[in-house]
This record gives C-alpha cells, sequence and structure tokens, in this order.
C-alpha cells in the first residue's frame, strides 16, 4: 500500500487542486451544476485562481497525497463575518475565535482511506495555531455523506442555514461546526 499523506500545497499543485474540484463537482454535483458553472473549473483560470489562493497569507490549502497521486484538498482559515452572521447579522461571541473549513474534497476513487480526515486534522492544527477555538464548514443539505464525515468528528448542525442558486437550481446548505481538538484514529 502507498504511504498517505498531507501536506501544505505549493503553486505548482493547482493544476490537481483544479482537476480533483472539476472531478469532484462533476461527479457529486454534476445535476447542480450548470455547463458553464463546471467549466469554469477547468483550464488556465482555474489554475489560477488555484495559485492565488494557496499564495493568500490568511489560507492554507492543504493537499491529501497517496504515493505519487494528489488525491484531495481543503482549504482553511479564518471564518469571514458573512460565513458565521445570523440572519440578524449577529455573530457569535467566539467570532473571533472561529476559523472556516471552506472546501475539503476528496478525488472520488480515492475516497474512503482516511484522506478526508487527514485533510480536516491538518487544517484544524493550523486553525489552532492562528487562534481559533472552532471552526464552520457549509455543506448541501442533501450530502448525507459529508454530513455523517464531519458527525463522526464530532461536529454538528447548527441552526444556519443559507441556500445557494447554482445556475440550474437552489440547493439549501446547513452550517456545521466543531472543535478543532481532533483525535483521528488510523
Amino acid at each position: 500500500m502507498a504511504v498517505a499523506d498531507v501536506r501544505l500545497a505549493r503553486a505548482a499543485d493547482a493544476a490537481e487542486i483544479a482537476r480533483i474540484q472539476h472531478i469532484t463537482w462533476q461527479t457529486a454535483f454534476g445535476e447542480l451544476l450548470d455547463e458553464a458553472s463546471l467549466a469554469a473549473l477547468t483550464g488556465q483560470e482555474a489554475q489560477q485562481r488555484w495559485t492565488e489562493a494557496i499564495a493568500y497569507p490568511d489560507t492554507d490549502v492543504f493537499v491529501a497525497t497517496e504515493g505519487d497521486y494528489t488525491v484531495g484538498f481543503c482549504v482553511s482559515g479564518p471564518a469571514p463575518r458573512e460565513e458565521i452572521e445570523g440572519p440578524d447579522g449577529t455573530v457569535p461571541p467566539d467570532a473571533a475565535h472561529t476559523g472556516l473549513i471552506a472546501t475539503l474534497l476528496v478525488e472520488p476513487r480515492w475516497g474512503r482511506r482516511g484522506h478526508g480526515g487527514r485533510l480536516l486534522a491538518a487544517a484544524a492544527r493550523a486553525l489552532r495555531s492562528r487562534g481559533a477555538h472552532r471552526a464552520v464548514a457549509w455543506v448541501n443539505e442533501s450530502d448525507s455523506a459529508t454530513l455523517n464525515f464531519y458527525r463522526t468528528v464530532g461536529w454538528e448542525a447548527t441552526r444556519l442555514v443559507r441556500t445557494l442558486d447554482t445556475g440550474r437550481r437552489h440547493v439549501r446548505q446547513l452550517c456545521v461546526t466543531g472543535g478543532l481538538d481532533l483525535q483521528l484514529v488510523e
């Protein structure tokens, strides 16, 4: 079996990150997204966006590898106000100590091998080092696999919901939150 690992992304990883995002979104959300949205995930512009995200000072982008293959990625950083505020515009008392898991994707053919947990653990360590005590993530309400993943690490849905217009339909998302002291079992 190949060695699995997680490391900080480098600019040279941008093309693989874009490829993984495209394949994963096409597989998991293809029926929700229009062709233009899926097409925007490929090509030089997509790679450039990922190169910029990797270089952004307040963001950590991690990649999961198995042997010579890049199999997943995670983006984390401080939670912007709009990601944690309630419908009335109030923010939780711990807003300054709340991180965001903006994206956590593992290419479907590499799923169920612990890559998601390793990515989340790396992001949690990075967020803790920035002073965060907890983090949030937004998950499609219909995505039972991802909701279950977060439940297995002790995260729970909050009362925050949002609706996104994907170009084909409206998708309801739930905000999940949890502590950053993750204990993973290999």
